[in-house]
């Protein structure tokens, strides 16, 4: 039925799939997006927001790179907030909440206005695997497609088993069957796979709800948005609200331990440590009297709200006598229960940093697939699934992104390097240069690297050139501006600092405590000469000279750890030889294969005394 070879087939409609699958097209690979289920293709399986601590930077990064995800997460954004804006700007973070069928609509729309991208709508069951290379798939309909590569972003469909209480349902999502047949085949040609478990809260009908007894969360004043692109910032924003949860709450839930799947030994396998359910909750931390939770509404036109943070597997009518109690929720009518589901993943000590397998060539993985969890580590991944997969089949360099770099590369250095037990997720503390890799600075970071492969078009590289133009240019002039005392004092006293009684340079001020740029705008000509910028090179600017001290020893340090990155060992090196080193030492680096001293160094169980004794062969 389809006799074409793709370049490349991607397997999974999914945050990772659809990243992965417009990334190969717009590089010009012929590309086939294999989904089960078209109408679903981009869904928000959890909740409706993209971004928050951390992954608001990966969205940007994703952006800077040229996907699709911050475009659609601003087309389809209700709200829009910059987190941990009291801490520096290392930690501020870009979060959206979104128009849950808004966003499925517009990822579909994207990837059909995409060249190169064909659809199929079908399960695939295996793959066509010869001489340890793949070389296509075969669907449930046993249509047999070939490919030069193949990106599988399962997801949670992996032999998915989802609970409810003691009711157990196959399936990826709830209402949507299970994919069965690929862990099988590649358990038995020598891969190491796993169980995890995620989870998802009840949905409710808005309408039954007492808003008055719930704190009202606003978007920001002024919001910003995700894309460097020409995307437009929202004018008017949906709110969510907080509430909390009681003892009486807590007494209703023990009550549905013993039918538990979590606590009755059904669910064998690990969940999300920072996103637990409800009753792990209450039961990890029996001395909190209440539990945060965040009322999120779906979408601009839907009545239905997500209820994060009461995640739960709980016998359904435990869930719904439970959050009868909840202030506001004394009404509420309830569309759809929360439910733990139990997937399939693979081990991504399994890849190597291009997300390639090491055991079958062309053959990528993204996504849950590799044990994490968020749309944001998944469509992260995808991208870069994406690009080298296109490299590969077109005989170009890996791409790849350093830990200095991205967070996308934190992210991958991590699972490769050191695999994970439990749903990963990325925070900013998981990023050693996270001063580095802020959210503001993505684009000046990644667009050229991505315009060189031929993915982030020449408009966006113009715009990267001219941000950093625009922005020297202020730093320029507010270094080379000399403000008096006369004229900075009542400034400085407005914000409790200490006067000066000479001449200050206008950069060293704004390097003062709770000095802004804004703050230095209201002296008449200085805002003269700096009001036609815009608000994202004012805030480049001041943060280039506020940290200057800071970023100059992060990249001090970079180039140190860098030097060991230069260190190359052969992918075939046999570390049973070298009798100095460690048995644990031995067996770790035999198994993550890493590619440089640097990598070897983050291995766990790789000592200091073990590098040293790598150092001193490779130098022989």
């Amino acid at each position: 039925m389809i006799t074409e070879i793709y370049d490349v087939i991607v397997v999974g409609g999914g945050h990772a799939g659809c990243e992965a699958a417009a990334a190969a097209a717009n590089m010009g690979s012929k590309t086939l997006l294999i989904t089960m289920n078209m109408q679903t293709i981009g869904q928000m399986s959890c909740n409706p927001a993209m971004g928050g601590i951390a992954k608001g930077q990966i969205v940007r990064e994703i952006d800077a790179l040229g996907g699709y995800s911050g475009i659609i997460a601003d087309k389809s954004a209700i709200q829009f907030k910059m987190l941990n804006l009291s801490k520096g700007p290392a930690m501020w973070s870009p979060r959206t909440q979104n128009d849950r069928m808004l966003f499925a609509q517009e990822w579909r729309l994207a990837l059909e206005n995409t060249p190169n991208l064909d659809f199929y709508q079908d399960m695939v069951k295996s793959l066509i695997i010869e001489n340890q290379k793949v070389t296509g798939v075969i669907t449930s309909l046993e249509i047999k497609i070939k490919a030069k590569a193949v990106v599988l972003t399962n997801g949670t469909f992996l032999n998915g088993l989802i609970h409810v209480g003691a009711k157990q349902l196959g399936g990826g999502r709830m209402g949507e069957p299970k994919s069965l047949g690929i862990t099988e085949q590649l358990v038995s040609v020598g891969f190491e796979a796993g169980r995890m478990k995620t989870g998802t809260p009840p949905r409710v009908d808005g309408r039954s709800l007492d808003y008055s007894k719930m704190e009202e969360q606003k978007g920001d004043e002024n919001p910003q948005k995700f894309s460097y692109s020409n995307t437009e910032k929202l004018t008017h924003q949906l709110s969510c609200h907080i509430v909390y949860t009681n003892e009486i709450v807590h007494d209703i839930l023990r009550e549905g331990f013993s039918q538990s799947p979590m606590f009755n030994g059904t669910i064998q396998s690990t969940g999300p440590r920072y996103c637990p359910s409800i009753e792990d909750k209450v039961n990890r931390f029996a001395e909190r009297n209440r539990h945060q939770l965040f009322v999120e509404p779906e979408g601009w036109k839907t009545v239905e709200i997500y209820v994060n943070g009461f995640s739960s597997s709980l016998p359904e009518d435990i869930q719904m006598k439970a959050m009868k109690h909840i202030p506001g929720f004394e009404n509420a009518k309830v569309f759809r229960p929360g439910y733990a589901i139990e997937y399939d993943y693979f081990p991504p000590t399994q890849l190597y940093h291009t997300l390639e397998t090491k055991l079958i060539q062309n053959l990528y993985f993204a996504g849950q697939i590799n044990g994490t969890t968020g749309y944001e580590e998944a469509a992260g991944q995808g991208i870069m699934a994406g690009i080298n997969a296109h490299n590969k089949v077109h005989d170009k360099e890996d791409f790849l992104l350093k830990r200095d770099e991205a967070y996308i590369g934190v992210l991958i250095d991590d699972l490769i390097t050191k695999g994970t037990e439990e749903p990963y997720r990325m925070f900013t503390s998981r990023a050693e240069y996270r001063l580095l890799l802020r959210q503001d600075n993505a684009d000046i970071r990644l667009t050229e690297k991505s315009h060189k492969i031929g993915l982030a078009n020449e408009e966006r590289l113009n715009n990267v050139h001219i941000k950093i133009r625009k922005s020297t240019e202020l730093q320029d002039y507010l270094k080379e501006t000399s403000l008096k005392p006369g004229t900075i004092n009542p400034i400085l006293e407005s914000i409790d600092s200490a006067p000066v009684d000479q001449a200050y340079r206008a950069a060293q001020i704004l390097t003062r405590p709770n000095m802004t740029i804004y703050k230095l705008e209201e002296i008449n000509f200085i805002h003269e000469k700096i009001h036609l910028y815009d608000d994202e090179i004012k805030e480049q600017a001041e943060i280039n000279i506020k940290y200057k001290g800071y970023i100059e020893k992060e990249k001090e340090n970079v180039a140190k750890l860098n030097r060991l990155e230069t260190i190359k060992i052969p992918l075939d090196f046999d570390y049973s030889k070298i009798g100095s080193l460690s048995s644990e030492a031995k067996q770790k680096l035999a198994k993550v294969k890493p590619v440089s001293i640097a990598q070897a160094g983050r291995i766990s169980g790789v000592s200091p005394a073990d590098i040293n004794v790598l150092l001193i062969f490779l130098g022989r």
